[in-house]
């Protein structure tokens, strides 16, 4: 089984080509979606939060109030790695299970959707990294739109991220996702015949 590390930024247009792939119905397993997942009620992961947090990070209905744990974490990075400590590992078994069942099943490609894939040293572990780039201006415009905020908030979101420029290098390809959809569906069509996952 090809395994694909696919990565970006925020406003970069990653869920565009996600939608893409899975379209020809290749497997993708979303990071960001079973990090939510795994701090549902009832998950171990939750449990762990409001062991190491207290009962006020929870809404009345159980369920993680994110603003108020936010709150905690947002200017203590010793809090922050606590979460992160929590969290990380429940979301690695997670896709770990998703990941063996695919293989399981003889899918012959799978995508793993990991925005902090370079950020946190994870490239060895795929076949192929996929990067969906745009520069850096038209990712400060889109992010402004799709939001309906500020140009210094989107900045300081956009700054709080590591460059798309500076992840080309990690990557095998680059999507740039500048143009239209057609031209990101081609770039990706292309790839993926290369990689032999499209015939």
């Amino acid at each position: 089984m090809i395994k694909v590390g696919l990565t970006g930024g925020i406003a970069s247009g990653k869920s565009t080509v996600t939608n893409m792939i899975q379209a020809w119905d290749i497997p993708v397993i979303d990071a960001d979606q079973i990090s939510r997942e795994v701090v549902e009620p009832g998950e171990r992961g939750l449990e762990r939060i409001v062991n190491t947090f207290g009962e006020h990070v929870l809404h009345e209905d159980g369920t993680l109030d994110r603003p108020a744990l936010g709150e905690i974490i947002f200017n203590d990075d010793a809090k922050r790695k606590e979460l992160n400590d929590i969290v990380h590992p429940e979301v690695r078994q997670r896709m770990n299970e998703h990941e063996e069942a695919y293989a399981d099943n003889g899918e012959h490609a799978l995508v793993l959707d990991i925005p902090l894939l370079i950020e946190n040293g994870l490239t060895d572990g795929f076949d192929k990294v996929l990067l969906v780039y745009i520069p850096r201006q038209l990712q400060i415009e889109r992010l402004m739109e799709r939001d309906g905020r500020g140009e210094d908030d989107a900045l300081s979101r956009i700054e709080s991220q590591m460059p798309l420029s500076d992840k080309r290098p990690y990557a095998d390809q680059t999507i740039d996702n500048s143009g239209d959809l057609t031209h990101t569906k081609q770039q990706l069509e292309s790839i993926f015949r290369r990689w032999h996952i499209l015939k």
